[in-house]
């Protein structure tokens, strides 16, 4: 390590946290990350990544660890059962495990001479000069859930299926492997089931019969079932002290596909002040204000679009004038995908 350098100290080893640690350690920044948990996990996550741009990926120094993410360039949209749009990408889509990014990202923090301390929970001094908290989702009452679990071989009509039910919505993505990630958002219901069995009973109470119909035959990791139960969406960057990164600092909606890029957009914006602050450029709050303001200038517009938008995905009613204006060609799927990314 180099004596010079001020330490960094990262709460939260998700994409945000690894990325940055790694990018940091490059620049030979002593770089500890505390994380609750252990590697190899599996999490709630869609798998399925919009938006991510090429000058990320470079400043990141990603590209190693997304070489064999497929790329996919469609998306089917049900309502009802019934497949209401085929919407073609405009750049491709970028699919893969986080069980397999997040490994790979914390083995070469490592190699890189990065301490990762697991099953570490740091909850206090969150604002100390030097600590970014990129813990993912924040704490809170919420009355959404999360399910997630793998099948294997799993046909699907397009790259990515997003289903809309009845205060719902779930996304089906190929990943490597023969994996097909299943991830879905459910208002929470009076249901009780364990592993894919809770999401089968989730998606009929929804309406999405036809879909738990053909997901009752998949054949299931079991492994790969989780659940979070406190969700909660945000239409503005987080106003909090010092720095939050990723989910912490703003959760958008999974349907835009755009959440796992922007973890990797904000540990680039919180790159190269954290950097300054580290060899004696900047002072720490200096360096927090100036991250926040381009996390606001990056984020606020896609934040806002899909808070309006989110609604309409999940009530019936709202879902068939939906489904009318995108058939119409009233509804720009080309321009909402822009300002969602």
């Amino acid at each position: 390590m180099n004596n010079n350098l001020l330490p960094i100290e990262i709460i939260g080893g998700g994409l945000a946290g690894l990325s940055l640690g790694l990018a940091l350690r490059r620049k030979n920044v002593p770089v500890k990350i505390h994380d609750k948990g252990g590697y190899p996990k599996h999490r709630v996550c869609g798998e399925f990544i919009t938006g991510l741009g090429a000058t990320t990926i470079d400043r990141l120094g990603l590209a190693p660890f997304l070489k064999d993410a497929l790329h996919h360039h469609s998306v089917a949209w049900f309502i009802g059962g019934r497949a209401t749009k085929i919407q073609t990408l405009p750049q491709p889509a970028l699919a893969m495990g986080r069980h397999q990014l997040d490994q790979r990202l914390a083995d070469s923090f490592v190699q890189s001479g990065g301490v990762l301390c697991s099953n570490s929970r740091i909850t206090d001094s969150l604002t100390l000069p030097g600590r970014i908290v990129a813990t993912g989702r924040r704490k809170g009452e919420s009355s959404w859930l999360g399910l997630k679990i793998h099948a294997f071989d799993f046909p699907l009509d397009r790259d990515l299926e997003l289903h809309l039910g009845d205060q719902c919505y779930i996304g089906l993505t190929r990943l490597p492997l023969g994996r097909v990630n299943i991830c879905g958002l459910f208002a929470k219901r009076d249901l009780s089931a364990k592993g894919a069995k809770l999401l089968l009973i989730y998606l009929r109470a929804a309406g999405l019969n036809k879909l738990a119909t053909r997901l009752a035959q998949a054949d299931f990791d079991a492994d790969s079932f989780c659940v979070v139960a406190a969700v909660g969406f945000d239409r503005r960057v987080s106003k909090a002290k010092g720095m939050s990164l990723g989910d912490a600092c703003a959760m958008i909606p999974p349907f835009t596909g755009n959440g796992m890029a922007m973890a990797f957009q904000s540990a680039e914006s919180a790159l190269h002040p954290v950097l300054a602050y580290s060899r004696g450029q900047m002072d720490w709050q200096t360096v927090c204000m100036t991250v926040q303001n381009d996390l606001r200038r990056r984020f606020q517009t896609r934040l806002v679009s899909a808070h309006l938008l989110h609604p309409f995905l999940l009530v019936p009613r709202r879902q068939r004038w939906l489904a009318r204006l995108t058939r119409s060609r009233l509804l720009p799927m080309q321009t909402l995908y822009s300002v969602l990314h």
